[in-house]
């Protein structure tokens, strides 16, 4: 390793990578250049429509699409945000959804076909309620990040200026996502259903206990941002893999130290101390091998719901630091 290799990172806030964008932990051999992209979601499209940065925070969803698609970057094993999602889509109450397969033959908005939250939703109605995903017309108010995805026949986009969550009022959705997946007013996009009507009821009120269960029986932590690098990078210099993950997951066990040391003072460091009671006390678990059955499991939901035109090895997805 001769000198520090110059890489521009577009990476989100965190607690647990703020050591990273700080400088108090390096990036060994690394000269890291931090790039402020606000929102991400920003970074998300820039780097899979013009591949702007040298390092960049992305959906998985999003990363799985456009790797399908011969985006010239890939992943490593690194997940930084993780949630489960049996919560999140509200119903109307007076639309009688009360079984997953009720919303067949009618309309569910969600802000994009490919957003992360919806494709891990539509997986876990699919794969464990029996929902024909195919017979639910999903209508869109954004554009998808990947352009090369066609979408599939029972995707619709809302009117131009229109909203999702004024159609969700007016009653032509049966059920949409809340704010956790951008849906809101228009022009109002870290809004939600529940800001237009408060009496919107979950699809599942019992959520948390189904996600106790799901992951006690599958494995499945579902991930929403991973880490990925240009592939000419690794070509040049394999080694800045193992550099960026060892850096990360040494933030991620200072981070993990400070959530043993007593309650947690902010939003963040409080969800992930819930998560520990369902995944055990790494509630943000890096590598491969630790996430071998997600991993597996999105690129089976993606390409079940079209988003991706073929099925892809991890080999092909994730480069494995520990084998470097």
């Amino acid at each position: 390793m001769a000198g520090k290799v110059h890489l521009t990172f577009a990476l989100a806030d965190w607690p647990h990578t703020a050591a990273i964008k700080d400088g108090s932990i390096p990036i060994e051999g690394v000269d890291a250049e931090f790039l402020s992209i606000k929102p991400q979601i920003g970074a998300f499209r820039r780097m899979v429509r013009n591949v702007e940065f040298d390092v960049c925070e992305i959906a998985p969803t999003t990363y799985f699409i456009a790797r399908a698609y011969g985006a010239p970057f890939v992943a490593l094993p690194i997940f930084v945000v993780r949630r489960f999602h049996h919560g999140g889509l509200l119903v109307r109450p007076e639309a009688n959804i009360v079984h997953p397969k009720d919303l067949e033959g009618h309309k569910v908005g969600v802000r994009a076909y490919s957003v992360t939250t919806g494709v891990w939703t539509r997986g876990i109605l699919m794969e464990e309620f029996g929902l024909d995903s195919s017979k639910v017309t999903w209508v869109v108010d954004d554009e998808e990040h990947v352009t090369q995805m066609p979408l599939p026949s029972n995707v619709m986009h809302a009117a131009e200026g229109d909203s999702l969550a004024d159609m969700m009022a007016r009653g032509e959705l049966v059920a949409g996502f809340d704010a956790a997946a951008g849906i809101g007013r228009s022009g109002n996009p870290t809004g939600g259903w529940k800001d237009v009507e408060a009496n919107y009821p979950d699809l599942f009120p019992n959520a948390e206990v189904l996600e106790a269960d799901w992951y006690k029986r599958t494995g499945i932590y579902p991930n929403h941002a991973t880490i990925v690098v240009k592939d000419s990078i690794l070509a040049e210099h394999p080694w800045v893999a193992k550099s960026i993950y060892d850096a990360f997951a040494q933030a991620k066990a200072d981070w993990l130290k400070k959530l043993d040391s007593g309650p947690a003072d902010n939003a963040h460091d409080k969800k992930y101390q819930k998560l520990r009671n369902i995944v055990g006390y790494d509630p943000m678990p890096y590598g491969i091998e630790e996430n071998i059955k997600t991993i597996e499991a999105m690129e089976r939901i993606a390409y079940n719901q079209q988003l991706t035109p073929k099925r892809m090895a991890v080999s092909e997805l994730f480069v494995d630091p520990s084998k470097i």
